[in-house]
């Protein structure tokens, strides 16, 4: 902002010394009829260093060569001054980190095996450690729960929901690898109404990690949800533990693609996008998420991630939506 504001500073001086010089003679109402109109489409079309420069050229044709070499060099500096920046000061942009899981092939090598092996052995560690396969993590939501009971168990609204979202999956011809769900009591109904949908050997398991909680303090606060610092102290922990445990690139050993559905919690799958994209983790809370939506996270061999979906309801129609 403040360099926008110094070019615009830069600029008015430029036109305020050349108006001076030029004002009072006769031929500069010819000058406006002539280079005003070209001077205001280069500063549209080539921004405001084209557009001081053209003007302060018009300027030289109607002053004193005493005062040409001022508004010359005041053109002449502001142009340098705007051109002086690279492409990177242009747009910083922060580095990937690409061994993020810490699974990159030279990761997975045994060190003893390493140390003992020559060149061409080496290049066949690194090559038996590589990943082949993509790996296709599937957030899942629960459905609309009661928020005045112990329990908070789905209510009939939340159901329909996960019965429509178990048969969008169902309709999709993907074969699904396993489905993991939290033990939270929403999402393991959630996740039992799903899988009557799905093949009855597709492998299943529950894990408190994936449970519902604070995964890190939001930037900007909540004005009404303020959890205690200790509870964030010790639910982030178990958060980012189910992170590393859930988002990796597949193991060597993986040969096919994987489609592994994940249902949980909000917190959860919005903590996991900012993590799994490398965003900065406290804009968790800057995102929303409807009942039984899906978000689509690939990760690929090389340890790139990418979304395809965020929040998905396109299962639902719009009676059947909610955000609770």
């Amino acid at each position: 902002m403040l360099h926008k504001i110094s070019f615009l500073a830069n600029f008015s001086q430029i036109l305020t010394v050349s108006l001076r010089f030029t004002i009072k003679k006769p031929p500069f109402i010819r000058f406006l009829s002539i280079f005003l109109p070209e001077m205001v489409s280069a500063l549209f079309k080539f921004g405001l260093p084209s557009a001081a420069a053209a003007l302060a050229t018009g300027t030289l044709l109607f002053t004193d060569d005493e005062k040409k070499s001022s508004v010359f060099r005041k053109a002449f500096a502001f142009t340098q001054n705007h051109n002086a920046k690279t492409f990177d000061e242009h747009f910083p942009r922060g580095e990937w980190d690409k061994n993020w899981d810490f699974r990159d092939p030279i990761s997975l090598v045994d060190k003893r095996k390493w140390e003992k092996a020559d060149e061409a052995g080496r290049k066949k560690l690194i090559d038996e450690n590589k990943s082949t396969a993509t790996r296709n993590i599937i957030l899942i939501r629960h459905g609309q729960y009661h928020l005045d009971r112990e329990q908070k168990n789905l209510t009939q609204l939340g159901r329909e929901q996960a019965e429509l979202l178990g048969k969008r999956l169902a309709n999709s011809d993907i074969k699904f690898s396993n489905l993991t769900m939290s033990t939270m009591t929403r999402a393991t109904e959630t996740a039992n109404i799903i899988l009557k949908h799905l093949p009855e050997d597709l492998p299943r398991m529950s894990s408190s990690l994936i449970e519902e909680g604070p995964p890190y303090p939001p930037v900007p606060d909540h004005k009404t949800w303020r959890p205690l610092d200790p509870e964030f102290y010790t639910e982030a922990a178990r958060i980012e533990s189910a992170f590393r445990r859930i988002f990796h690139r597949a193991p060597p050993s993986q040969k096919e693609d994987s489609y592994e559905l994940v249902v949980c919690h909000a917190n959860v799958i919005r903590y996991f996008i900012c993590r799994a994209l490398q965003f900065p983790p406290e804009g968790w809370l800057r995102m929303s998420l409807g009942n039984c939506s899906l978000t689509w996270i690939v990760v690929r061999p090389k340890g790139h991630v990418s979304i395809r979906s965020i929040g998905d309801i396109g299962h639902l129609t719009p009676n059947k939506i909610s955000f609770t």
